[in-house]
């Protein structure tokens, strides 16, 4: 009897399912300061580091403001529509039009973790990165 009561209450609490194709953990985000810019009114600047661990990519996405990217360890693949793949190094930087379609962003190791230091200009209102549809 026991362990039929047992087996009814274990029946009666909520199950969590695990799906295999369920997404990885988005990169990390970290927001070092913001500021508004006195000298260009409704725009402001922000810096940031975005973390990735090894083979982490992020999702195709778009920046409404201007960005600017230098990779402080590892390496990380990045394509902007209309342009190829490329994969820059610790040391190395890029540069992304306010509006670019960031189709890849992802460290290009599959072992080792990658970091970037971001700055960007952008509207007060605007969003860091706005996922592409497709």
């Amino acid at each position: 009897m026991k362990t039929l009561c047992l087996i009814a209450i274990l029946s009666l609490l909520p199950i969590t399912q695990t799906y295999a194709h369920e997404a990885a953990p988005s990169e990390k985000v970290q927001v070092l300061q913001e500021q508004m810019l006195k000298n260009v009114p409704g725009k402001k600047a922000m810096m940031l580091t975005v973390n990735y661990a090894p083979g982490q990519a992020s999702i195709a996405h778009k920046h409404e403001g201007t960005a600017m990217a230098y990779v402080l360890e590892g390496a990380i693949t990045s394509q902007v529509k209309g342009e190829s793949a490329t994969t820059y190094k610790a040391g190395e930087f890029w540069y992304e039009a306010a509006g670019s379609e960031h189709l890849v962003s992802k460290n290009a190791s599959a072992s080792q973790p990658a970091k970037l230091l971001v700055f960007m200009v952008m509207g007060e209102d605007e969003a860091v990165l706005i996922p592409l549809k497709n």
